[in-house]
């Protein structure tokens, strides 16, 4: 289903300039819609997402054909603020979203109509098929394999480090087309189906104990050529507004909007984990004031510190939104996304601080001990998942700071030649 002014679950788009009037109907909307019910426990969330997707609230900023509004990026903060005040997620999607914004920004409008709408439903469970075992950091050097039949491609390969995977029915999925050209520019990007013969999902150990990660074996399975997304040979393009996407919503600030956090411990999550992962208690404060900690002048300092670390990531986040509506990509995501690992560390070691020797102890018999160690463990899934923090590094001081690249000797050797382990 495609939503055209026309349609009846449409809504004809207001003048961009007159924010007062989207607040309004907004406002209106809300008090017609909204109710508590929705956001109490055992409620499904989908039930209230697909009223605000339909609505065209849930991103403001695309086309009434595909589920917006036609808004301009300041007009759409009014929506947020409305939902906000009455506590209703499901608006800014066209932010965080990386599926349905990937998908909307270079796929086909046949592949839009069949799944744009179960994306921004959260109806179509989602992974990510980016490092192999040979290419993470560099994942311009991947050797899956996509060869053309007909209509189809037959994709071969392994990739790793993949997040839902045993659920997924579709995958963003990178594969190379041309080993002619150099590596950046053989690679094409599909929305590949999981759920086919040829796809094996194995579960990965965490140091947490968790399984949250997969590894995925693909041997002769089939993307149609329709699902191709962006150019043939250009994936690597699309594959940077996809993780410019994925950062901005890691960087993002840890008290981000429900939808926001779903979004990112939703990936992180495997049918094969033995335990669930502790939430996480977002005032270290209130461990301080449990353990009488809250009046010692360096916990204080510290305190403060990690309070003005999330305040400024929170900046960056807003900036690095903004110039993803402009560009389709943001170094600043880069940054957001570094500084996000920064504070996640930080927060763990000054929990273990806190509590002092006990915080030494993990198990059933300590809560509190187990959650800060689980805490610092967890704190290497921001470093590494999503580009690890040296290529943020790499990423900021080149196109942030305008310092040299990298020296890259096989940059433009076609990929057949390149030596590889």
């Amino acid at each position: 289903m495609s939503l055209t002014a026309d349609s009846p679950t449409a809504t004809a788009p207001v003048d961009s300039a007159d924010a007062s009037a989207v607040r309004q109907e907004v406002r209106a909307w809300l008090a017609a819609n909204w109710t508590p019910e929705y956001a109490a426990k055992g409620a499904d969330p989908k039930v209230w997402l697909r009223k605000v997707v339909d609505a065209g609230w849930a991103v403001p900023t695309w086309s009434t054909r595909w589920y917006g509004r036609g808004l301009d990026a300041d007009t759409a903060k009014v929506i947020l603020e409305e939902f906000r005040s009455v506590g209703a997620p499901g608006t800014g999607q066209d932010n965080y979203n990386l599926w349905a914004a990937t998908v909307m920004h270079f796929g086909k409008d046949p592949l839009k109509e069949q799944v744009l709408r179960r994306l921004l439903t959260d109806d179509l469970p989602m992974c990510l098929l980016y490092s192999e075992p040979g290419a993470g950091s560099d994942l311009a050097g991947i050797g899956t394999r996509a060869d053309r039949d007909g209509d189809e491609w037959i994709i071969n390969g392994q990739k790793v480090w993949t997040s839902g995977g045993r659920a997924a029915e579709y995958a963003l999925l990178i594969a190379r087309t041309d080993w002619d050209q150099p590596k950046h520019r053989g690679i094409s990007f599909f929305l590949f189906p999981m759920k086919q013969a040829g796809v094996e999902v194995r579960a990965l150990r965490q140091a947490t104990g968790d399984a949250r990660f997969n590894e995925v074996f693909i041997t002769d399975a089939r993307v149609p050529d329709d699902n191709m997304l962006g150019e043939l040979n250009r994936g690597w393009w699309v594959l940077q507004t996809a993780l410019m996407y994925e950062r901005a919503v890691m960087g993002g600030p840890i008290g981000r909007r429900k939808e926001q956090q779903v979004e990112v411990d939703d990936a992180a999550r495997d049918d094969d984990s033995e335990e669930t992962a502790p939430a996480p208690d977002l005032s270290v404060v209130d461990v301080a004031r449990r353990y009488g900690r809250n009046h010692d002048p360096i916990i204080r300092q510290d305190l403060a510190r990690l309070h003005c670390m999330r305040l400024v990531n929170e900046w960056t986040g807003k900036r690095a939104a903004a110039q993803l509506k402009r560009d389709s990509s943001s170094p600043l995501a880069s940054l957001g996304k570094l500084a996000m690992a920064n504070i996640l560390h930080f927060a763990g070691r000054l929990q273990v601080g806190i509590l002092g020797p006990i915080g030494t102890l993990h198990g059933k018999e300590s809560v509190d001990s187990g959650d800060a160690n689980y805490s610092m463990h967890n704190a290497y899934f921001f470093s590494i998942g999503g580009g690890t923090d040296q290529i943020q590094r790499n990423i900021i001081g080149e196109r942030i700071l305008g310092l040299p690249k990298e020296p890259e000797v096989d940059k433009d050797v076609p990929f057949r030649q390149v030596r590889r382990s």
